[in-house]
């Protein structure tokens, strides 16, 4: 059986722009000092006094933290390595 993989979705722009700007690291405060921790981490410990920090949420709505989360958990197959890279160094080239 053939696998469809042109598959059109309405993705908005939005989400596309959010993505773009995503950012490489959070800010966070606690014990009235600001930390840097990965935007995808659910949970942080302060430095100062070792309290784990809910920092990400579990709620019924999406984020964008969640698409991360598909697109991650879709490059841990098999194969897929090789077309990230592939396609990273497209979008490299077309930047330059």
């Amino acid at each position: 059986m053939a696998v469809q993989t042109n598959q059109r979705l309405a993705v908005p722009s939005q989400l596309l722009d959010a993505i773009r700007a995503f950012p490489q690291a959070r800010e966070i405060e606690h014990c009235g000092r600001k930390i840097l921790i990965s935007p995808f981490d659910f949970y942080a410990t302060c430095p100062s006094c070792g309290t784990k920090i809910k920092v990400r949420s579990f709620s019924g709505g999406t984020e964008v933290e969640d698409v991360f989360d598909a697109v991650f958990e879709w490059m841990s197959q098999p194969g897929a390595e090789e077309l990230v890279k592939r396609r990273q160094k497209l979008i490299a080239e077309e930047s330059e």
